[in-house]
């Protein structure tokens, strides 16, 4: 009975530390301790247990204002799980890709900016955008950050952009929801005008099969 107790108890400290991850995460400005407590329903003391040993990891920092801040020890696990997104998407991208023939891409928010995670290229077109993956961009410039910033809104549906990043690209994209903890968009580029009501539908889709297989 013991074991068990300790081992309830270990998982509540765990989910504790997991929810206060996430609080600051979503909290741009910061988070004090005071404001983590009452959200989470604990004491202060407990809170601070909990950030001396999230601080330990590196995944939670405290600035010089007191605020709690997400710690660098966070974008080293995202930098670890990219290759898993770019895994899990590249089937809808390829299929996309295919079907639009033009270039697919999963586009994350990274830094405050828009990056290229995973590119799928066409087959059989004889002309398309060659897109690299880590190219950035800021989100309010091109079909995939500003897809992304919609999303943000819960707005799904898929936003289209003419030369905003190259002059002469065309670009379409919708936002990935529903896969907590990610920011992220599917989008096509291509050398020609793309018709929104034609690919958008295309577009949506493997948005949404992504968010499958991510979630």
């Amino acid at each position: 009975m013991e074991t068990e107790a300790r081992g309830a108890e270990t998982a509540q400290t765990l989910d504790r530390g997991l929810r206060l991850l996430h609080l600051v995460a979503d909290a741009p400005s910061g988070l004090t301790v005071t404001e983590a407590a009452n959200r989470l329903g604990i004491g202060r003391a407990a809170v601070y247990r909990l950030v001396g040993a999230l601080t330990g990891h590196g995944m939670v920092r405290r600035d010089g204002d007191g605020r709690l801040r997400l710690g660098v020890g966070v974008l080293h696990l995202a930098r670890r799980a990219q290759p898993l997104l770019a895994e899990g998407a590249l089937p809808a991208l390829r299929r996309l890709a295919e079907q639009a023939g033009a270039t697919a891409h999963l586009t994350v928010v990274e830094g405050g900016e828009g990056v290229a995670l995973a590119v799928v290229e066409p087959s059989w077109t004889s002309f398309h955008v060659a897109y690299r993956t880590g190219t950035r961009h800021p989100l309010e410039r091109g079909a995939a950050g500003r897809a992304i910033l919609a999303g943000r809104g819960g707005d799904a549906r898929p936003v289209g952009t003419a030369g905003e990043l190259q002059s002469g690209a065309y670009g379409v994209a919708a936002p990935v929801l529903g896969v907590p903890g990610l920011e992220a968009s599917v989008g096509v580029v291509a050398l020609a005008p793309l018709d929104v009501d034609a690919v958008g539908p295309q577009v949506a889709a493997a948005a949404s099969a992504i968010a499958a297989a991510l979630s």
